[in-house]
């Protein structure tokens, strides 16, 4: 079995790693949380001190990190895992990125003889902790075959999109449409409420139309509607993965009038205070905003 390094163990990380662990691998860990990486301690994983560290010791570096520069820094930055990686090393960046960061950093790992694979993740924290993960892979078929075992350790269902890039690309456009409608529905429950119509029957007709959306059925009665609002995708990160849809398409020369006003309304919300806040909340900030009440299903 291939030595495996863990880079990255927040709230995506932590139960990712805890999984491949539980299923037998043997993994190297790091990150700048102390505690995280003695919960893994207690699994059985080896700590280590650096970056560094991870990257001499393993075969395959798993990186799970909040955003594009991170990334950046601790795979091609001083100290970094392309400065310490072994040849014929692999590196699995499961971080939402840019897709440019991606292709930047393959080409950076090629040249180092090092195999590149992405593989962002598809759905929440809560999957995580239960080892049903989706992720949309980018990679060849030689290096979707290496990593696809560590992948079925941490979830249950696994796209390979294309070579490498095509994970990434094919996240932040799945992640547009996820975000975005949660504006959508926060502005046609902020005005049901303002309407004075009764939630539940209001939902049973929408759930009965085209305009019937996964967010609405299946997420948001069991989260913000329920009145929990703690974070499983914060409206922060939202924000973050709009950012890098509008900022992608800009450079692809695709005009995203929808993503770009969805954006402005993350940013109303997070200027308000509701960053930390489960994304389904943005219908909390949207009501606030327009002084009605929150909208929750009877208990």
């Amino acid at each position: 079995m291939e030595r495996v390094g863990f880079i990255g163990l927040g709230r995506m990380g932590r139960p990712m790693a805890s999984n491949m662990c539980r299923k037998g691998f043997h993994l190297t860990v790091y990150d700048v949380n102390a505690d995280a990486v003695a919960e893994l301690a207690s699994l059985q994983a080896r700590p280590a001190a650096s970056v560094a560290e991870v990257a001499k010791e393993s075969d395959v570096i798993i990186t799970m990190l909040p955003n594009s520069a991170i990334v950046g820094h601790v795979v091609s930055g001083p100290g970094g895992v392309l400065e310490n990686a072994k040849s014929g090393a692999l590196i699995l960046d499961m971080s939402t990125v840019d897709p440019e960061t991606t292709l930047r950093l393959a080409r950076e790992a090629a040249a180092k003889g090092l195999g590149f694979v992405d593989a962002p993740v598809g759905r929440l924290a809560s999957h995580a902790d239960r080892g049903e993960s989706l992720f949309m892979v980018g990679g060849s078929d030689k290096d979707f075959k290496r990593v696809e075992p560590m992948l079925k350790a941490m979830g249950s269902t696994i796209y390979h999109c294309g070579e490498v890039g095509s994970g990434t690309k094919t996240k932040l456009v799945n992640n547009f449409l996820a975000v975005a409608s949660c504006q959508m529905n926060a502005e046609a429950l902020a005005l049901s409420q303002q309407f004075g119509l009764t939630l539940e029957r209001t939902l049973e007709v929408l759930y009965g139309t085209t305009a019937f959306n996964g967010q609405l059925k299946i997420a948001w009665p069991d989260k913000v509607l329920a009145g929990d609002i703690a974070p499983g995708f914060t409206i922060d990160l939202a924000h973050k993965d709009l950012t890098l849809v509008v900022e992608s398409a800009n450079a692809a020369k695709v005009p995203m009038p929808m993503a770009a006003a969805a954006r402005e309304a993350f940013s109303q919300a997070r200027a308000r205070g509701f960053g930390g806040n489960d994304f389904s909340a943005m219908v909390d900030a949207h009501c606030d905003a327009a002084n009605i009440r929150k909208p929750r299903l009877a208990k």
